[in-house]
């Protein structure tokens, strides 16, 4: 009689996940906290819930092949003798020699030149193969100082001050042992196959009237020829932002939760900092407010995938944008062509982010000299190139379909939402209404 009575399916608890348990278990067993690379794995508010409004009667669109649709951008025209001038509004945001290779970090330099574009050093210094490949380099001023000297800052476009990063806001960076081989542990004046962990803040000041001595420090250093960028990850945007205007900066670069990271703690990617989404208009504001919006430029970092999350992010008052992990996927990273290497490590290709490990089977995150030489910087800087060429195709359609003949010219009211929480965040209707959460004079 019992054999006929229905059984229940299965159901796993959604709090406590069989990711969730496999941490757990984890942790019991080895007592340390996980660390990875890459950015975050929770789905958050992003990009993709929100949609363009294409011009019909009300606004006419741009034909393609016959009207033009400008794609050029200025960073650092506030204080700068020097401006940085691009082609495209798609820089590469700053990624070590030490957490990439050195052909890395040449395809980049390789790919970006090719493009138009800039790219940037990251913490650990300048390597002779990123600035002879770069035609526009950003030298990244981070709280460890590794590498840092006023020869290198003098030889760059334009110096990027390092306050916090998406990934990690309030965090050091890591480089672990196993990455550090003579070249990155003389570049780093640290011993070679040590863990070297960043301080998560600048040892020279406390608050933003010391990061104003700071910046005017390295104005004089380079006579104020260069830009200066302050760098901050995505926790209190319109504060943060205001404060690094009034402290001098000549651009801001806010990098929101889904950027990526060469390697911290798990908690902190997945627990720490606000969506890229959320970050941008509360940081347009502050510029609005302060009456420097487009005088100070707003470089938007953290997810960007393809030229819809470029123009979406300019529609929100971005100046430019900035991508790393989407570059490194370019490069080759993480291709399925290497996924008998990466099931020998115990992933999958799509999914590997032990880029700490210094294994990465594709020669982009790793010292390992045989790994390295998988990668070939030529190709990999001529793949780059396309896939920035790319993206800033899709964006100039957009553009062009939204009326528009610049991407600058994109606006708000080119955009509408899909979901509450992206309609709150970003500040624009939901779809089909003229409304959105917290709108002034809405009542709620």
């Amino acid at each position: 009689m019992s054999n006929d009575i229905p059984r229940t399916v299965p159901i796993q608890s959604a709090t406590f996940s069989n990711p969730v348990n496999a941490e757990i278990r984890r942790a019991a067993a080895t007592g340390i906290y996980d660390i990875r690379g890459g950015g975050a794995k929770r789905h958050v508010p992003h990009f993709d819930d929100l949609l363009f409004l294409g011009a019909s009667v009300s606004r006419y669109p741009l034909e393609g092949y016959r009207e033009a649709c400008g794609t050029g951008v200025t960073l650092g025209t506030r204080f700068a003798q020097n401006p940085v001038e691009l082609e495209i509004p798609i820089t590469i945001a700053g990624m070590s020699f030490g957490a990439l290779s050195a052909q890395a970090k040449e395809a980049l330099g390789r790919g970006a030149t090719l493009a138009g574009t800039s790219t940037t050093t990251g913490d650990g210094g300048m390597t002779p193969e990123e600035r002879g490949h770069s035609k526009t380099l950003v030298y990244q001023y981070l709280p460890s100082r590794y590498g840092m000297n006023p020869d290198d800052l003098r030889k760059a476009d334009a110096i990027e001050v390092v306050v916090g990063q998406g990934a990690k806001p309030g965090g050091g960076g890591m480089l672990l042992g196993q990455k550090i081989d003579d070249r990155v542990a003389e570049m780093r004046t640290l011993p070679k196959g040590i863990d070297q962990r960043s301080a998560c803040r600048h040892p020279d000041w406390t608050g933003p009237d010391d990061l104003e001595i700071k910046i005017l420090e390295l104005r004089e250093i380079t006579g104020w020829k260069v830009p200066i960028y302050v760098k901050v990850g995505a926790t209190r945007p319109y504060y943060d932002v205001a404060l690094a205007v009034k402290a001098g900066a000549d651009v801001v670069v806010i990098d929101g939760m889904q950027g990526g990271t060469a390697a911290t703690q798990d908690v902190f990617i997945e627990h720490v900092g606000i969506p890229t989404l959320a970050s941008i208009r509360p940081a347009v504001k502050a510029l609005q407010d302060l009456g420097v919006h487009r005088e100070v430029q707003l470089v938007v970092s953290g997810g960007i995938r393809n030229g819809a999350d470029v123009a979406k992010a300019m529609a929100l008052g971005a100046d430019a944008v900035s991508i790393g992990t989407a570059a490194m996927v370019a490069l080759g990273d993480n291709d399925p062509k290497y996924e008998d290497d990466y099931q020998a490590l115990g992933t999958t290709a799509g999914a590997y982010d032990d880029w700490h490990e210094g294994n990465d089977p594709a020669g982009i995150t790793t010292q390992d000299p045989v790994l390295a030489a998988r990668l070939d910087p030529i190709e990999g800087g001529r793949r780059l190139r396309n896939y920035l060429s790319v993206m800033t195709l899709e964006a100039q359609t957009i553009a062009r379909a939204c009326g528009h003949n610049h991407l600058h010219n994109l606006e708000p009211e080119d955009l509408c939402a899909l979901t509450m929480e992206a309609a709150a965040m970003a500040q624009v209707p939901l779809a089909g209404t003229d409304w959105y959460p917290g709108k002034p004079g809405s009542g709620y």
